[in-house]
Formats: C-alpha cells, sequence, structure tokens
C-alpha cells in the first residue's frame, strides 16, 4: 500500500451520477475488510429527507453546504486512522475545498463511464434530481469532467461489469 494511503487510509470513489460509485464501492470495501460509506446515504440519515426532497426544497447550494459537511466529518475519521472506502456524490468532486480535502486525506479513484452508460443507467433510476433534463444532463457531463480529471487515478467503466472495474481498481500502483 503506498505512503499516502497509508497516512490517510481512505479510497474516495468520485463520478458523474450513475457512473456505480456505490456498487463498486460496497465491492471494493468488502475485498479490503473496510467499512463502506456513501455520502448520499450519510446526507439522508443526518437530514431525515431523501437528497431529491433536500433539492427540492432547499436547492443545490444548500444541499452542497451540507454534503461538504458530512465529507468533512467521514475525512476526520480516516484521519483518525479508521480506514475508509467512501463513494462521493456526483457533484461533490466539483467543490474546490472538497476537491484539495480529498486529495490531502486518501486517494481518489475516478470511475470514468461513458455519457452512455450513465444515461441508460440513470434512465432506470427516478431518484436524481440533476437527471429530470436531457439537455442539462448531458452538458452537467462534460462540466464535470475537468473535476474529475483531477483524481489520484481513473478506471474507465465501459459496461455494467462491477466485478470488472473492481479488479482494474486492484490493478491500480496503490496496493503494492
Amino acid at each position: 500500500m503506498i505512503l499516502k494511503l497509508k497516512q490517510a487510509p481512505g479510497i474516495y470513489l468520485v463520478g458523474f451520477m450513475g457512473s456505480g460509485k456505490t456498487t463498486v464501492g460496497r465491492l471494493l470495501a468488502d475485498h479490503m475488510g473496510w467499512p463502506f460509506a456513501d455520502i448520499d446515504d450519510d446526507i439522508e440519515s443526518a437530514e431525515k429527507t431523501k437528497v431529491s426532497s433536500l433539492f427540492a426544497t432547499r436547492g443545490e447550494s444548500e444541499f452542497r453546504r451540507i454534503e461538504s459537511q458530512i465529507i468533512q466529518k467521514r475525512v476526520r475519521k480516516i484521519q483518525a486512522g479508521q480506514p475508509m472506502v467512501v463513494a462521493l456524490g456526483g457533484g461533490s468532486f466539483t467543490v474546490p475545498e472538497n476537491i484539495d480535502l480529498l486529495l490531502n486525506n486518501g486517494v481518489s479513484i475516478w470511475l470514468d463511464a461513458s455519457l452512455d452508460v450513465v444515461k441508460h443507467r440513470v434512465s432506470l433510476a427516478s431518484h436524481r434530481p440533476l437527471a429530470k433534463d436531457a439537455a442539462r444532463f448531458e452538458q452537467l457531463f462534460q462540466e464535470r469532467r475537468p473535476f474529475y480529471e483531477k483524481a489520484d487515478y481513473r478506471v474507465e467503466i465501459k459496461d455494467d461489469d462491477s466485478k470488472k472495474a473492481l479488479r482494474e481498481i486492484l490493478d491500480l500502483p496503490i496496493f503494492d
């Protein structure tokens, strides 16, 4: 395991909605014997409501503020030595303060799914507030890519084979 990960045992999965962060994150955590956390689940638990409801009633900027606070709480646990695999929300790695915090406290891995893959996956779910408008969805996909490129590593997601994505993560030079 690389020194950066030994010092701050956090692996953060970043990427667009529908890229597989939660599914692959659970597999990775299980493989490593580490706890798994999903930031959206943390938000829903803390706020006692669904992410979609938060967006509708309080707006995206308030949601991002809450999201950043939840990320900070998770990172504090990692800084204290608790290993963890964390699935981030699709927009959380676009906030400069979050990016700095995450890059300095563990390893970030971008699950780079194609637009076709995420469109298909998101079309199967109705709970994604930013996926309601197809043109805006595609615009967000393109706007967020430069932020995701700041992640420490990139794993290309070409299909729905989560175990293949897990194998590719395990082949990264962070576990040597």
